[in-house]
């Protein structure tokens, strides 16, 4: 199933439509909405620990296209959190990998994998033909491209961030002129960033995150009520979660300026 073939889809089959029951029975999304779905176009960078929950309920709600963009392989210390890979995977491309679980979850949906790095002109391209964008990345060097990226392709973008017992997460939708962008959060010259690999994360902690990613991307493919303007903040040791509001900076060196 090719991505026009995906677009031009206009009715779900009896096995699609028993499969999606439980989401069809719900009155934000029914028939049309699931539909939707099925039409949509979700790109994934990072198939590690928020990639993989994210993958596997994008790809159980029947989201019609998934693109997963990793460079890296499956490594015995990633299992502890990248649920979507297993032991048999080791050493296999993580795009892979993830592409022959999901696709064990569910055939009904088409998986494109690129397990290249790319250069921000060829992740600009692959942007434009996405209708959502999650970003579980963890360098502020690929969050800060897919910013621009999806900005200038007016392309929502769903970026979340896990380290130790702590969470983040934020929804910008650049088809909203008033959102504001990841810059306006950090500014890219913010300073040194944290990683799990110095300073550790506990496995269920990118799983809630990369699990409300995936909930952030379906609302944004049904154009329902996002995070867009604000900022989720997850304290795990105590359970505890704020929601802050994150306005447009209009001192912004990036979405001010345009």
């Amino acid at each position: 199933m090719t991505t026009d073939n995906i677009a031009s889809k206009t009715e779900l089959n009896d096995a699609e439509l028993s499969r999606y029951s439980r989401q069809i029975l719900m009155p934000e999304i029914d028939y049309e909405g699931q539909l939707k779905l099925a039409q949509s176009h979700a790109i994934i960078f990072g198939l590690g620990g928020l990639g993989s929950p994210a993958s596997l309920y994008l790809a159980a709600a029947g989201v019609g296209k998934l693109t997963l963009v990793d460079f890296d392989e499956v490594d015995d210390s990633n299992l502890q959190r990248q649920i979507v890979h297993r032991e048999n995977n080791i050493g296999q491309a993580k795009v892979e990998s993830a592409k022959q679980n999901l696709t064990a979850l569910n055939h009904h949906i088409e998986i494109q994998t690129i397990a290249n790095k790319l250069d921000e002109a060829e992740v600009a391209e692959l942007v434009k033909s996405a209708d959502v964008v999650l970003d579980c990345t963890d360098n502020f060097a690929s969050r800060f491209a897919l910013n621009r990226t999806c900005f200038q392709a007016k392309v929502p973008l769903v970026s979340g961030a896990a380290i130790r017992w702590e969470g983040q997460l934020s929804t910008y939708d650049f088809r909203d002129l008033n959102s504001p962008c990841y810059q306006c959060l950090y500014p890219e010259d913010s300073g040194q960033e944290l990683t799990c690999s110095q300073n550790g994360v506990l496995s269920p902690v990118v799983g809630m995150v990369g699990s409300m990613q995936a909930i952030e991307a379906v609302k944004a493919l049904l154009k329902l009520p996002t995070l867009t303007g604000k900022l989720m903040i997850i304290d795990a040791y105590t359970m505890m979660i704020r929601t802050l509001n994150l306005k447009k900076d209009s001192n912004c060196n990036h979405c001010s300026q345009q």
